[in-house]
């Protein structure tokens, strides 16, 4: 049964909240004195490379197209300092967690090849016949 902490992401995919590991700083941006002391940016730590959580193929698609998220070691970071409040960032940061990996398991459709109709095709080359006309036209000398 799934911790209370734990991210559900789909069906097949459940991270445990031990596999997530957060870092608190301070804040940019205005808030006087509350910003200067409290660190209420939140920063979600998680390790694609290492989960457990993961069969081989997930782990192998996270890699793929989070590639330019994760750093060399396959570590996912994610911030958030929306708000002022150390817990609602955290909870934004736990909900952009399991949206981005839920969006990157998703398996993409598979493109259909198309062709364009005889018409579009006819029309593209009556089209271009024209403009050669055109182009031909400015080259003619007129005052003969």
């Amino acid at each position: 049964m799934p911790d209370q902490e734990d991210v559900i992401i789909d069906s097949s995919v459940t991270i445990p909240a031990r596999e997530l590991t957060f870092s608190f700083s301070p804040s940019s941006g205005p808030g006087g004195q509350h910003a200067n002391r409290a660190a209420t940016r939140v920063t979600l730590f998680f390790d694609v490379a290492n989960s457990p959580s993961l069969d081989e193929a997930q782990r192998e698609r996270l890699l793929k197209r989070l590639a330019s998220r994760l750093d060399q070691n396959g570590i996912l970071q994610l911030s958030a300092q929306d708000t002022r409040s150390q817990h609602q960032n955290r909870e934004i940061a736990l909900e952009r967690f399991e949206k981005l990996l839920s969006e990157a398991l998703k398996p993409r459709k598979r493109r259909r090849k198309t062709r364009p109709s005889a018409t579009a095709n006819e029309r593209r080359l009556r089209e271009k016949k024209q403009r050669g006309r055109r182009k031909e036209d400015r080259g003619r000398d007129w005052r003969d």
